[in-house]
């Protein structure tokens, strides 16, 4: 299919210079990076979402709401 597709200056220079390095002709370039493009964002659709586990990082029994009581103990005072 034959369109006309307006390119940034910086993309187009990228896309002559991996022209020029590869060998291809620029119109086969343009293809395999929009393939490229297209099937890494399908990847990424297709994969499950990045969930971080919950792990306990004080001692049993620490009481986060007294954290500053622990800094001005370990520190001297600390003015919030």
């Amino acid at each position: 299919m034959r369109t006309t597709l307006t390119l940034d200056d910086d993309v187009a220079a990228k896309l002559r210079a991996e022209a020029r390095k590869s060998g291809e002709p620029f119109k086969q370039i343009v293809n395999r990076v929009l393939r490229m493009g297209l099937n890494v964002r399908a990847q990424a659709a297709s994969l499950p979402p990045y969930r971080i586990k919950a792990r306990s990082w004080g001692s049993p029994g620490f009481n986060y709401d007294k954290v500053w009581d622990l800094i001005e103990e370990a520190g001297g005072p600390y003015h919030r």
